[in-house]
């Protein structure tokens, strides 16, 4: 009876192992591959885009169930090695070698494009689009497509016809960026577990408005009522995802301008939804305004040397590294020194967060804490606006050697930076970060009253610090003055570049899926 029994609990177990062997096989595979940069082409720097190898996010880890769904197969993430935009050679070494990785992967079931969408390559007009137009060809029109996109990012005609779900941030900052890509991922997942695979409907509008982030920030009217309409519009019977595209105002192609895309099942639904959005986009557009009050960098100076509230923060708008810029203008930082209040130590203390200067590093480094050091900062390459500026002063912090000899050393982000105090002014040296890490510095910008920053709309860890805050209208890469911006190949009419322009069609477009458009 126990052989018996045994016989028939081996036989069970053998079956368990067959249904887990061919589960294991029936688990769609998933590629991912994307590039992560924004940059503007109004500077004279210029910087190879870097393969780096893709982790998975914390919701695929294998131990997660939306991880185990799948078997997940991450080539390569395409990130910045500087400012500016990138060389055409090294955009062209990075697309080769992430499609022979993508290749090795070969078969896919469906492909995962992690995009940020404002990438600028010499000599290529859509560079997301025409990457995944390569991958496309490469694993076929039967795979389902979904891409993941920040706000700011272009989608392009190119960039809709070879997703097949598409999804984009609905804050700015960016608070939901990990919700919005989670959100991608999980309606691709629907589709292949669900077996309807691609969308019916994918319509497209463009609207020819564009604006930076800092004048769509959704803190503020009319982006936060506009972005509150795009989950109204998601749970309309029939539609699956919709998004609103600002754009890249820095960048200087055809794609640069806004875009609306809905998607689903239901022709009509999602027609109504894509109407609807691009509409209001349209009709908000003269409320677009800065989150904060934007002057002149003298003035901006003058109300926060006398504001009795600290800190008090300035951004300095255009120089943001994030949004595009070089972050090593020194436009802002040579008339900050110039100001007569902020000379003498007793003054106003104000924090500078950041400047480049390596070399300024290493003279605070061999001066030490407490120490003079001097040296020149910043404009190193990006010198249109004004050139390297000479910093002397009294070392009050400056970072220890790094080891640099870690397996994944060319991965992590070096911290290598000094603080320089000239007068009352306290000057975060090597890096364009505008949120530097000061812990262990002995620098609290709380205690600062004014803390000037390289940024935009303020990201939360500064938000939440300020007790007051303009917006400096000030030089760089990112400049604010739209109206000057030299642009050649966007379309025109485009608002606000050409205020008095008449209303467009904003005509919804249905994108058909590569698929559709080849027969095969």
């Amino acid at each position: 009876m126990k052989k018996i029994f045994l016989f028939l609990s081996l036989c069970l177990l053998a079956l368990s192992f067959a249904d887990d062997v061919a589960a294991q096989q029936k688990k769609p595979r998933i590629g991912i591959a994307g590039i992560q940069i924004e940059n503007s082409v109004f500077m004279p720097n210029r910087q190879p885009i870097v393969g780096r190898p893709l982790t998975l996010p914390d919701y695929l880890s294998p131990d997660s169930a939306m991880g185990q769904t799948a078997t997940w197969l991450p080539s390569l993430m395409g990130r910045g090695g500087g400012r500016g935009p990138v060389t055409r050679e090294s955009y062209d070494a990075f697309v080769n070698e992430a499609l022979e990785i993508i290749k090795a992967n070969m078969p896919y079931d469906a492909f995962w494009f992690y995009n940020h969408g404002a990438c600028s390559v010499e000599g290529v007009a859509d560079p997301e689009g025409e990457f995944m137009e390569k991958v496309r060809s490469l694993i076929g029109n039967d795979v389902l497509i979904t891409t993941t996109m920040d706000l700011h990012g272009n989608a392009s005609w190119l960039v809709a016809l070879n997703s097949d779900l598409i999804t984009t941030y609905r804050k700015a900052p960016h608070d939901d960026s990990r919700e919005s890509h989670r959100r991608g991922v999980v309606n691709l997942l629907d589709r292949l577990a669900s077996g309807k695979g691609r969308p019916a409907y994918k319509a497209w509008v463009a609207v020819p408005v564009l604006l930076s982030g800092e004048w769509s920030s959704t803190r503020a009217e009319p982006a936060k009522s506009l972005y509150a309409m795009v989950p109204e519009v998601e749970a309309m019977p029939g539609v699956i995802d919709a998004g609103i595209w600002i754009g890249y105002v820095w960048g200087d192609d055809r794609r640069n301008q806004g875009v609306v895309m809905v998607y689903g099942d239901d022709k009509a639904q999602v027609e109504a939804g894509a109407k609807k959005l691009a509409q209001k986009f349209w009709d908000v557009r003269r409320q677009f305004t800065l989150e904060a009050p934007g002057y002149p960098l003298e003035k901006c100076l003058d109300l926060a040397i006398a504001s009795n509230k600290k800190p008090f923060f300035i951004s300095d708008m255009g120089d943001n590294p994030g949004g595009g810029g070089s972050g090593e203008v020194t436009w802002t930082l040579a008339r900050v020194l110039k100001r007569p209040e902020l000379q003498s130590a007793d003054g106003k203390k104000l924090l500078y967060c950041s400047i480049p200067g390596d070399e300024m590093v290493e003279a605070a480094r061999k001066a030490g804490v407490g120490g003079h050091a001097e040296g020149y900062v910043g404009a190193m390459t990006d010198n249109s606006y004004e050139p390297p500026v000479w910093l002397s002063g009294t070392v009050m912090y400056v970072s220890p050697v790094q080891d640099q000899t870690s397996d994944n050393s060319q991965y992590r982000r070096r911290s290598n930076i000094a603080i320089i105090k000239t007068g009352s002014i306290y000057i975060v040296v090597g890096t364009s970060s505008p949120t530097p890490n000061l812990e262990g510095t002995g620098i609290d910008p709380r205690e600062m009253d004014i803390v000037m920053v390289k940024q935009g709309y303020l990201v939360n860890q500064w938000y939440n610090m300020k007790a007051d805050w303009v917006m400096a209208l000030t030089r760089g890469g990112v400049d604010q003055d739209f109206q000057n911006i030299p642009y050649k190949n966007i379309i025109r009419p485009m608002f606000p570049l050409d205020p008095d322009m008449p209303d467009p069609e904003l005509n919804v477009i249905f994108v058909p899926s590569a698929k559709h458009l080849y027969g095969r």
